[in-house]
């Protein structure tokens, strides 16, 4: 591996004073904040200014603020993102770390797509595959997904009469029920199925943010019911808590997970 170029490295991290900070700052408060020489601050605040990355806040004289050009890198970058792969990559670590089978889907209407899954490594695992389509109110992610969208929305996804389609004798019907769960799922930040989707298998999920912050997918973990233990849900609910939070810092979210 290379040498580290000292320059590169103090603009750098003057830039990403900037993602931690908030707003606008001056040549003598990134000199305080990161214990840099005052000339080599103001060179560098040159060099970033020229080239766009830092633009001059005229309402405040000595202050600057992030230029155009981070933006456009940021906008780059989240074009060559590509959810799926990214999501098949972190599933992979949590999968190995809790040996159990792991899924991201996405929400479609009242539906959840799967679009990336990793195996369990015991014998005994859930049968499922990326692309497969599911109630969303009958699994673990899908609840999840639905816990994050406004009641208005929810409303327009469920049936206006009747109930909710069952996919085992475990599944809510009751859209009454269903709502109670997710106002439940909104405090504490993870949703649990239990044997609803499938009769022999249980799940936790999480969410998963864009930089933005918003709710794009959520990500499980399955456990066969031969597996399952309420003592060991915690754990899981954590993996996954872990897991979706590694996911969302890859496509650009900076807030607590």
């Amino acid at each position: 591996m290379g040498r580290l170029v000292p320059a590169v490295t103090r603009a750098l991290d003057i830039l990403e004073l900037f993602l931690q900070q908030g707003g606008a700052l001056s040549a003598p408060d990134i000199t305080r904040k990161l214990g840099l020489p005052r000339t080599s601050v103001h060179e560098l605040i040159t060099t970033l200014v020229a080239r766009n990355y830092l633009v001059p806040v005229p309402e405040q004289p000595g202050h600057y603020r992030l230029g155009v050009r981070n933006y456009q890198l940021g906008s780059r970058y989240a074009e060559q993102l590509d959810l799926a792969a990214e999501g098949q990559q972190v599933a992979r670590t949590v999968a190995e770390t809790c040996g159990e089978t792991v899924h991201v889907a996405l929400l479609e209407g009242a539906d959840v797509i799967y679009i990336a899954k990793v195996d369990s490594r015991h014998a005994v695992r859930m049968v499922s595959a990326a692309g497969r389509r599911l109630p969303a109110h009958c699994t673990a992610v899908g609840k999840m997904l639905l816990a994050s969208l406004p009641e208005g929305e929810v409303a327009e996804l469920l049936p206006k009469e009747g109930e909710l389609a069952a996919m085992t004798s475990h599944s809510l019907t009751s859209t009454d029920a269903l709502r109670a769960q997710l106002v439940e799922i909104r405090g504490r930040g993870v949703a649990v199925e239990r044997r609803e989707s499938n009769p022999d298998v249980s799940c936790v999920a999480a969410p998963v943010r864009d930089s933005a912050g918003r709710v794009v997918a959520a990500l499980s973990v399955s456990v066969p019911m031969i597996r399952w233990s309420e003592e060991r849900r915690l754990e899981w609910e954590e993996l996954a808590l872990k897991g979706a939070g590694d996911l969302s810092a890859r496509l650009g979210y900076r807030g607590r997970a």
